[in-house]
């Protein structure tokens, strides 16, 4: 039987279609394969052929109050971004949608397909040994760039390892850097390397892209093991211990919200690993 809740989400579902539908109309677009939905329903996005080339057509609703700032410019604002390949938005529209404020971007469609459907391992990734040096190397680059958009702040981490942790680290953070901050399986393509997904990007402690890769990899432990010998020398340093401390919170905490409890052990034990050194 199907309840309420069930009903509810399967409405969503199709008036996102609605909204991407209209935004290929605006943009000129065909859209051309089934659409993705990304954590939570929140956006949907699906590949468009254009006269000029192939696109991808990304929409995301909010309400009013939250319709601006970093995160919802966070794609536009990675074009100051270089020698990371990530896709280039080429047009942007909004529209109100009451009670909520819609936003639908078309963006250059990279080669590739994601490593994961979902942000947690589970299969082997289709990549070699040259995508993750590229990976370092992408992410290298990325820490080098100056910018005045924060991902997470010296508050939030004290806030995060506080409430998890207590006192058993000191949650003050002495080196920032530049990162992606959403770093997943699924904003992860390959054989070739890609990096979606750039809503959340900016400063962040030093570390933060390796950590959360790497919590993303404990359901997969031969892949968590290839990240830590790539990252190690991050992940080992106080500020990556920290880095991992408040991702393993941010997913508990959306665990406690409704994401899969599954993982939950897998997180526990890393944090207890860490905290044990």
């Amino acid at each position: 039987m199907t309840t309420a809740q069930e009903l509810a989400g399967q409405r969503h579902r199709d008036h996102m279609r609605t909204l991407l539908a209209q935004a290929a109309e605006q943009f000129v677009l065909d859209l051309a394969g089934e659409p993705v939905f990304g954590w939570r329903d929140r956006t949907i996005g699906a590949p468009a052929h254009s006269p000029h080339g192939d696109l991808w057509v990304r929409v995301t609703t909010e309400f009013p109050a939250w319709a601006y700032g970093r995160v919802w410019t966070g794609n536009t604002d990675a074009t100051a971004l270089t020698g990371v390949p990530r896709p280039e938005v080429v047009e942007v529209t909004e529209w109100d949608d009451p009670p909520r404020r819609v936003r639908a971007e078309a963006s250059t469609l990279l080669p590739g397909d994601v490593c994961s459907p979902t942000p947690f391992l589970h299969d082997r990734p289709k990549v070699g040994d040259g995508w993750w040096s590229d990976l370092r190397g992408a992410l290298d680059r990325l820490t080098e760039q100056d910018t005045e958009r924060v991902a997470v702040d010296q508050d939030a981490v004290t806030r995060r390892l506080l409430v998890f942790f207590g006192d058993a680290i000191d949650p003050t953070v002495t080196h920032w850097a530049t990162a992606h901050a959403d770093l997943h399986w699924a904003n992860l393509l390959g054989p070739g390397l890609g990096v979606l997904d750039w809503e959340l990007w900016g400063c962040g402690p030093a570390g933060l892209d390796a950590a959360t890769l790497y919590c993303h990899s404990l359901t997969h432990p031969e892949t968590a093991e290839r990240v830590h010998r790539v990252f190690g020398d991050q992940l080992a340093t106080p500020d990556g211990v920290r880095a991992q401390l408040f991702v393993i919170a941010r997913l508990l905490l959306r665990i406690e919200r409704g994401d899969d409890p599954a993982v939950a052990p897998l997180l526990h034990q890393r944090a207890r690993e860490l905290l044990g050194r």
